[in-house]
């Protein structure tokens, strides 16, 4: 039986092409450390590692920035953890959206025992931000907006343009998660007004999983105290932490085959043009959806959850089985036709709850630049074999 991949929004499959070959290279080549080795082949390795970090400032767009304004991490929740906690006080307020992941709101509800609190920018029942509903949760202590930039659980793309200009318009912090969106979509730091972006590597951009980070602009990395401190091999006559970036935020080994393995992965799609590869997806999305209404035209057994169009979204489809177990047809599908998706909550309960689909979730289908027609017609086939 072939396997059939359609769980791209979890992690992307097949990684791009030379990522593999790098990790191996690198871990059976030297492996050494960067930082902290006075030799060739640590510098070689540093050079890599700069040249990726520029790689990223080029694909966000952040001319404002250097190299020392992009942060390693090990992944986005990281990320995402490193800047609410290292930024937020006591009596601070947040503004954050209907549908974000719990990478978000786990730690403001974490927070939130600690004096800071939140609010949740209405959306509608596709998912789209209603963001003329913001203003009136704005209050004098309110210091920042965070949001993801697309929905993982229905796919629907928020306007970080027109939510930078909000943020920008009331003087407060911008912070977006890139999760389903970097690779896929052009984001801007700089039109979007992003104080700090945080992504992953190993989703849009078809890296090695363990690798993220976030971008930063200088005026808000002063104001952020690190969440973890150690040794960076760099000013290692001080025991206090370094005020300069990139070291500040990057205490420790870094992964370094993984950071390599996303500079090839970067390296690759710089070859490639980003609106090709997002007009593929996005065909394959309505190709899908239409092949559900095709099946199940009055939705009696089958629901398409969000829009039934590709405006304002990335290639994520969440359907629920009217007659038949969620987690039932998942198991269905990978035994006995080999596909593979993803049920459940997908770390989104307030997702599901704006959606409409709590506490039972969705069974969810999402798409990559290597998916195509043939992959989704045998999925196609076999829900309707078991619906």
């Amino acid at each position: 039986m072939n396997k059939i991949y359609l769980d791209q929004a979890s992690t992307s499959f097949p990684k791009a092409p030379s990522v593999a070959q790098a990790v191996y290279d690198y871990l059976a080549g030297s492996a050494v450390n960067v930082n902290r080795g006075g030799y060739r082949a640590a510098y070689s390795v540093e050079e890599q590692i700069f040249e990726t970090r520029e790689q990223l400032l080029k694909l966000f767009h952040f001319t404002s920035g250097k190299g020392k304004n992009v942060i390693f991490t090990e992944n986005i929740t990281a990320s995402l953890n490193v800047l609410l906690k290292g930024l937020l006080k006591p009596g601070d307020h947040v503004l954050v959206t209907a549908m974000e992941h719990n990478a978000v709101m786990r730690p403001l509800v974490q927070l939130e025992k600690h004096g800071i609190s939140f609010d949740r920018i209405p959306c509608a029942s596709d998912g789209s931000l209603l963001l003329d509903k913001a203003a009136a949760l704005l209050r004098p202590e309110t210091k920042l907006v965070v949001c993801l930039h697309a929905s993982n659980v229905c796919g629907t793309v928020m306007p970080a343009q027109e939510i930078g200009n909000f943020c920008k318009e009331h003087g407060l912090l911008f912070i977006l998660d890139t999760a389903q969106t970097a690779g896929t979509l052009d984001i801007d730091m700089e039109k979007y007004h992003i104080d700090a972006l945080a992504f992953t590597g190993h989703k849009g951009l078809r890296g090695p999983q363990g690798t993220g980070g976030f971008l930063i602009r200088n005026e808000l990395a002063v104001q952020i105290e690190p969440l973890i401190s150690g040794g960076t091999g760099s000013a290692s006559h001080s025991e206090e932490v370094p005020a300069f970036l990139p070291d500040r935020f990057e205490p420790g080994t870094p992964n370094v085959p993984g950071i390599l393995g996303l500079h090839a992965a970067l390296c690759d799609l710089e070859k490639q043009s980003m609106e090709e590869i997002r007009q593929h997806e996005l065909m394959l999305t309505q190709y899908f959806m239409d092949g559900i209404l095709n099946l199940d035209p009055e939705e009696k057994f089958l629901r398409i959850i969000g829009k039934k169009n590709t405006e304002n979204r990335c290639a994520v489809v969440s359907v629920q089985t009217l007659h038949m177990d969620m987690a039932q047809a998942a198991f269905e599908l990978d035994s006995t036709y080999g596909i593979m998706t993803r049920v459940g909550l997908h770390c989104a309960p307030n997702a599901h709850k704006t959606l409409g689909t709590y506490p039972k979730g969705t069974l969810r289908f999402s798409f990559g630049s290597e998916n195509t027609k043939q992959e989704l017609d045998i999925a196609l086939d076999a829900l309707s074999a078991l619906l």
